[in-house]
């Protein structure tokens, strides 16, 4: 049974900063929420989509309709609490079914204060944001009983237009750990629940600019002794550590603005320290070898997304969450392409030619999603092993 043929849900309002403007049902916490809309193409995998730090200030279109059919648990998340500014789905399954399961959508978005809206036409969003580009939005969750009235759909149009623009934005020290503290949980199997690290062979220092935990389990299942530090950690007291490799996370916003880690990235480097980044970690890497980073007309966020390996010309089909570029045409003489993405050309992965680091912007740690790319893990092992 879906949410569309169950009239017990509050109404809600969806309000883009362009007029455009949805009713449906309010499937989560009652307030209003803004932030910059996306969609994300991704069939299955909402509570790590909800959790990923790199949705921060964003409200998650899913393109796929129904959406909370195998209801959430307490060990699919990627950070300890609900990142996403909004959600917005077509349809709800009022039955979840899962042998893990623990809640419900609903619920776990209630629980979680977070505004979400169902039971809108989520196509035609999709293809207003594909060929107009992302844009800021405002989901307004009613009290149940509430009515959907023009001063109401007002508000909401213009909380949409006075949301802050996602260009300029730095996110990562809104989203970083207070303090540094250590990471020894493996990989999670079935029957078995996550592991623990028992034999570590590096000690690795990860930035955390809005790190996922996959990232942090996949090092430590290849006996990565992990330490977690804050976004802001002066590069002299990272090296102090006297790690052998040193991480690049993940992370929201914009990456031109992060002075402080572009800054650490090019002392490192200066070291000769292995250096790995995903996603704005690789974006941070780019700006400080000397290239240049964009704003993107389509961003990318789903696991399907086809990324060739310039070296040995295999494809991997990926997971992607991403609304800032790096130029390939800004590349130094001391860089190299060594990934690009086969659905609009963009670069998703490099590496330095004068010192052992390589970053990639696509999420070679997402689940759901294919593991085609987590041979980049491995790839930073043996540059450890290397060094």
């Amino acid at each position: 049974m879906l949410l569309s043929l169950k009239g017990n849900f509050p109404s809600a309002i969806l309000a883009l900063a362009d007029g455009t403007v949805f009713i449906g049902n309010s499937i989560g916490a009652q307030g209003t929420t803004v932030g910059e809309v996306v969609f994300n193409t991704s069939l299955t995998g909402y509570q790590e989509i909800l959790t990923d730090p790199s949705y921060c200030q964003q409200i998650v279109t899913l393109t796929y309709p129904h959406i909370g059919n195998y209801g959430v648990n307490s060990e699919d998340v990627e950070a300890d609490k609900i990142h996403a500014a909004g959600l917005i789905i077509k349809n709800l399954p009022l039955l979840a079914s899962n042998f893990r399961s623990e809640q419900t959508l609903s619920e776990y978005l209630i629980a979680g204060n977070t505004v979400a809206i169902a039971n809108i036409d989520t196509r035609k969003l999709t293809r207003l944001l594909r060929d107009q580009g992302a844009q800021n939005g405002a989901i307004v969750g009613l009290a149940a009983g509430e009515a959907v009235t023009q001063a109401k759909i007002d508000e909401a149009i213009a909380a949409a237009k006075a949301a802050p623009s996602m260009k300029g934005l730095d996110l990562a020290k809104v989203v970083t750990t207070d303090k540094s503290y250590a990471w020894t949980e493996t990989e999670w199997k079935l029957g078995q629940g996550y592991g623990k690290l028992e034999a570590p062979k590096f000690k690795v220092v990860a930035y955390d600019f809005g790190v996922k935990k996959n990232i942090l389990r996949m090092l430590a299942e290849r006996g990565c002794d992990v330490t977690v530090v804050p976004a802001q950690m002066p590069a002299k007291d990272v090296l102090a550590m006297n790690p052998d490799g040193v991480f690049l996370s993940n992370g929201p916003g914009d990456p031109a603005p992060c002075d402080y880690a572009i800054a650490a990235a090019q002392e490192i480097m200066a070291a000769k320290m292995p250096l790995f980044g995903i996603c704005l970690g690789h974006q941070i890497m780019a700006l400080a070898s000397g290239a240049k980073t964009f704003k993107m007309q389509n961003s990318h966020h789903g696991a399907n997304h086809p990324v060739k390996d310039l070296d040995s010309g295999r494809v991997s089909i990926t997971s992607q969450n991403h609304g800032f570029a790096v130029e390939v045409e800004s590349l130094p003489a001391n860089t190299r392409a060594t990934h690009i993405s086969l659905f609009d050309g963009t670069l998703q992965g490099m590496e330095r030619t004068d010192v052992p680091a390589f970053c990639f912007q696509g999420h070679p740690e997402a689940s759901p999603g294919p593991n085609d790319i987590g041979y980049l893990f491995d790839r930073f092992t043996a540059l450890m092993e290397k060094n």
